[in-house]
Parts: structure tokens; sequence; C-alpha cells
């Protein structure tokens, strides 16, 4: 972990599963539950199953029912209940979780509020390590007019070896927007910047004890059944190996 994203979630050790986390304005068992419907409306013709389990335990005990990570289709998505409003999302992806379609998705279907929360920090050196990103995506209802449900995006990202920030929506009033003119690219979003607006939004997602309150479980969609390609399973250790973690 670099000094520049020090405090990431568990110190980065789920990395590249806990590097982008999903968010719902949801009960846990609400989300997976109405996740698990969508997930039905397609995969019940093809032949696949889809179930609900509870999982119980302490944030690493609920990550590891993510494993085996895999390749191709999604084939686990993972429901944690955290100390708040918000449900978190995490998926058994081996190259990480893809909260950006399934948040968008469920903000649309639900008519509620969802996040893709990116934080990766910048260890490039020559062909080893990885591009850093700072993101926050803020989806909401369908909104009339619009091709996109997007409510706020923001970005400083690495893009093959040059920085650049993006942003889209009107800003929070919370939000530092002079920081916005910095002269340093990178430094127009830092991780930092995220925290505070996340504090805003009535999220910790980096403090390991944010997540799974006392008596509370996590929720797990697993799906079995004919795949249509070759399902590679992956250990953690073999996922963090192949990004240089």
């Amino acid at each position: 972990m670099t000094q520049e994203m020090k405090g990431l979630l568990l110190e980065d050790r789920w990395a590249p599963v806990t590097s982008t986390m999903g968010f719902l304005e949801l009960g846990a068992e609400q989300a997976a539950q109405a996740f698990a419907t969508w997930e039905r409306e397609v995969m019940t013709p093809r032949g696949i199953t889809v179930e609900v389990l509870p999982v119980s335990g302490t944030l690493e005990q609920v990550l590891s029912s993510l494993l085996p990570l895999n390749g191709g289709e999604t084939q686990r998505h993972l429901f944690i209940p955290t100390r708040s409003a918000w449900t978190a999302y995490v998926s058994s992806q081996w190259t990480g979780t893809d909260a950006a379609s399934p948040m968008r998705s469920m903000a649309r279907r639900l008519s509620i509020r969802c996040l893709r929360v990116v934080a990766v920090p910048h260890t490039l050196r020559g062909d080893q390590g990885r591009y850093g990103a700072v993101m926050l995506d803020v989806f909401g209802p369908e909104q009339p007019g619009k091709i996109h449900n997007y409510v706020r995006a923001l970005s400083a990202s690495n893009d093959g070896g040059r920085w650049v920030f993006d942003q889209e929506g009107e800003p929070f009033p919370f939000e530092q927007v002079e920081k916005y003119q910095e002269r340093r690219v990178r430094d127009r979003f830092t991780f930092e910047m995220l925290k505070d607006y996340l504090r805003h939004l009535g999220l910790a997602p980096f403090e390991e004890d944010f997540y799974m309150p006392q008596g509370s479980c996590a929720w797990l969609i697993q799906k079995t059944g004919p795949f249509g390609t070759m399902m590679q399973e992956y250990t953690l250790e073999e996922a963090r190996a192949a990004r240089v973690l």
C-alpha cells in the first residue's frame, strides 16, 4: 500500500475484490433478493439456478464466501450489511468487482441511490504494479430525458500513463470544488477527498467495523448450472499475483 492511500479497507488484503465496491441505499437482504430476482429473469431460461444464502462471521469470513474467484460470467455476488442505511456489494470476478453496471441497473429498477466507489493506489513502476484511480459514481432513479441515470460522477485516474480528471452532474454542497482546479491532475480528486465525500453520504467504507453489525448476516447470491463458457477458477493469491499486489 502506498502512503497516499494509507487506510484502505483491510489494508488492501482483499484487493482486487474490494478495489471497487458498490453500495445500495437499501437493507442487505432486500437488496440481495431484488438482485436475485433480476438475475433469475436472465438465468432461469438458461437452466441456471440462482440461490440466496445467508453468510455469518467477520468481514473477512463473509468475503471468503466469494472464493474461489472466477473468470467468465460472475458466479457469486455478495451483499454486506453496514452500520448505516447502505449495503455493500462485491463479486467473485477474479479481475475485481465490476460495480458500475449492477449499481446503475439497481438504482433504476428500485428507484434508489446506488454508488460505485473505486480506490486503487498508483504503484506502477515499469511494467509492474497498478494504475491508480480514485472514483465516485452516484446513480439514481431513471432521469426523464436523459440516456443514463448518473447523479454525480467524479474521477482522477491514471489512463495508461497519463492522469485524467473527469466530472459529470451537479456538485453536492459538501464538495471541495476549488480542488478541481489544482495544477497536478491527481490532486483534483484524492483518496482523502473521496473519504470525506462518502462521510457526507453516510458511509465509512474503508473502516472494517463499518461492516457486519452485531447479529447481522451477509447474503450470498450463488449461481449454478450450465454456463456457456469455460469457468476458470482462481485463489485470491493467484488474482493478487496477476496484478502484482
